[in-house]
C-alpha cells in the first residue's frame, strides 16, 4: 500500500534533519507526487506548516510532555509535532490528528505510543497556553509564538529592533502568496489558465500575477506559465537588456527566461550552471517554454568560462535564503550565524570573477534572497570601492516601490519573499562614481 501524506510528512522531516537533501528535492520525490491533488496539497501543508510553526509547536509540547523534549526520539517528536500542527492550525478531526500521529510514533519507536497519545489527548483537551506579550517580552514572543531560532531573533532585533522584527516574523509564518508568470510564446495562456479555474490580478512587478487556483502546478508542466515570485521576476526585469545576457547561476531558470522574453528577439541568454543536474533541469524548462533565444552551458561562475563581454550579467548569488523563511522554512532550523559570513566570502569572490565580464557601458546586476547586510550593502559597497568603474544605475520608474537608495529591496511584509538588487553600470571611461540616469 502507497504511504499516506501523514507517513510520508514523517519521512520527509525524518530525512530533512540529515542536512544532505533540500526540502524542494524531497516533495518532488516519485511518492510525493504520485499523490492526487487534494493529498499532496496535504502533505505540503503539514511538512511547511510544522516546519514554520515549529518553535511555538515545541513551545507547547514542552509544556504538556512529561519528559524535556532533548529526551524525546527525533522521530517521535517530529510525530508530535504533525499532531500538534493539526489540532491547532488544520480544519482536521481531532481524533484522527491524534490517532494518526500516534500510529506515525508507534512506527518509529513501539513503546512511544502511550506517551505520544498522552501528550497529544492533553493538548485536545486543555489547548495552547497563551503567547508571550510581543511588547512586554519580543525575545521571549520570537523564539515561541515567533518561531524564530534564538541566533536569528537576537540578531534581527539588534539590527533593525524589536518591533520591526515582530512585524518581519508574523509575515514569515503565513502562506507566502502564489505568483505566476504567462508564457508570451502561448497566445492564448491567460484563456487557458483561466479555463482552468486560474484567478489572477496584476501586482505592481510588471507581468507578475498573484494567482490562485487548483490546476496551477497542471498550467506549469504543460509550459502556459511559470509559477515565480514578484520579487524573483523583479531582479530578472531589472538585469534584463538587449543583446547577449549571461545568467550566471541560472536554475532553476525562470529568471533567464524572463529576461529573454523582455529583452526580444535581439537578446540572447546563456543560461549557466555549475550542477549538471541542474543544467538538465534548465534544459527541460528552456525547451517546455519554447525559449529559443536562450542557450543552458556548464560553468562555474567562480570561473567562467567565457572569453567575449555581456552587454549584462546578472549574478542571483547563493544565499542564506533568509528572505524566504516563509518558502522554505527549513532554513530556520538549518542556518547557523557562520553561514551568514561564508556565504558574504563567496559572493565577493562570485562578483570579483564575474564582473570582467561586463562590457563598458554593460549592466551588472548583484541580487539575494538574503536580508543581512552581509550579503547584501557590505558585498555591493564593498566590491563599488575596489572597482571605480562601476557604479550604481537609477532603478526604472516600475521599481521605483522598491527602493532603498540606492538599490531595490522587498521585504517580507510586503508580501512574498524579500530580496536585494544592486543595479550597476560599467562606465565607459574613467569618472566619478555617480548614479547613471
Amino acid at each position: 500500500m502507497a504511504p499516506s501524506a501523514r507517513a510520508l510528512a514523517l519521512e520527509t522531516l525524518r530525512r530533512l534533519a540529515s542536512g544532505r537533501v533540500t526540502l524542494s528535492d524531497l516533495l518532488a520525490r516519485p511518492g510525493p507526487e504520485a499523490l492526487d491533488e487534494r493529498e499532496r496539497a496535504f502533505l505540503h501543508e503539514l511538512v511547511l506548516g510544522t516546519l514554520r510553526r515549529r518553535g511555538w509547536l515545541d513551545h507547547v509540547l514542552g509544556r504538556l510532555s512529561s519528559r524535556p523534549l532533548g529526551q524525546v526520539t527525533a522521530g517521535v517528536l517530529d510525530a508530535l509535532r504533525l499532531g500538534a500542527y493539526q489540532l491547532l492550525y488544520l480544519r482536521v478531526p481531532p481524533h484522527a490528528a491524534v490517532s494518526e500521529s500516534v500510529e506515525l510514533a508507534r512506527q518509529v519507536e513501539p513503546r512511544s505510543a502511550g506517551f505520544a497519545n498522552a501528550v497529544l489527548r492533553r493538548l485536545q483537551r486543555e489547548g495552547p497556553p497563551p503567547e508571550p506579550d510581543p511588547a512586554a517580552d519580543p525575545l521571549r514572543w520570537l523564539t515561541t509564538a515567533g518561531s524564530l531560532p534564538h541566533w536569528l531573533a537576537e540578531r534581527w532585533c539588534s539590527r533593525v529592533g524589536p518591533g520591526p522584527t515582530v512585524e518581519r516574523a508574523r509575515a514569515l509564518l503565513e502562506t507566502p502568496p502564489t505568483h505566476v508568470r504567462l508564457n508570451p510564446h502561448v497566445p492564448d495562456a491567460l484563456a487557458l489558465a483561466a479555463a482552468e479555474g486560474v484567478e489572477a490580478r496584476e501586482t505592481s512587478v510588471p507581468g507578475a500575477l498573484l494567482a490562485s487556483g487548483p490546476r496551477l502546478v497542471d498550467l506549469a508542466r504543460r509550459g502556459v506559465l511559470y509559477v515565480q515570485d514578484a520579487g524573483a521576476q523583479a531582479v530578472a526585469l531589472l538585469a534584463a537588456s538587449e543583446g547577449l545576457v549571461l545568467d550566471a547561476c541560472a536554475a532553476p531558470g525562470g529568471k533567464a527566461l524572463l529576461i529573454a522574453d523582455a529583452g526580444g528577439p535581439r537578446t540572447h541568454v546563456i543560461a549557466a550552471e555549475a550542477s549538471p543536474r541542474r543544467v538538465e533541469t534548465l534544459a527541460r524548462l528552456r525547451s517546455r517554454w519554447g525559449a529559443a533565444n536562450v542557450s543552458v552551458v556548464a560553468g562555474d561562475a567562480l570561473r567562467p568560462p567565457f572569453a567575449r563581454p555581456f552587454d549584462a550579467v546578472l549574478l542571483d548569488a547563493p544565499c542564506s535564503g533568509l528572505g524566504t523563511l516563509a518558502r522554505n522554512p527549513d532554513l530556520r532550523w538549518r542556518l547557523a550565524p557562520h553561514d551568514i559570513a561564508r556565504h558574504g566570502d563567496r559572493q565577493r569572490r562570485l562578483l570579483e570573477s564575474l564582473s570582467p565580464l561586463v562590457r563598458p557601458g554593460g549592466r551588472l546586476v548583484y541580487a539575494t534572497c538574503s536580508l543581512e547586510p552581509e550579503e547584501n550593502e557590505e558585498v555591493v559597497g564593498g566590491f563599488l570601492e575596489a572597482h571605480a568603474e562601476f557604479a550604481c544605475e537609477a532603478l526604472p520608474p516600475w521599481a521605483r516601490p522598491f527602493h532603498a537608495a540606492p538599490f531595490a529591496r522587498i521585504l517580507p511584509s510586503d508580501g512574498g519573499d524579500a530580496f536585494f538588487a544592486a543595479r550597476l553600470r560599467r562606465l565607459r571611461g574613467p569618472g566619478a562614481r555617480v548614479v547613471v540616469p
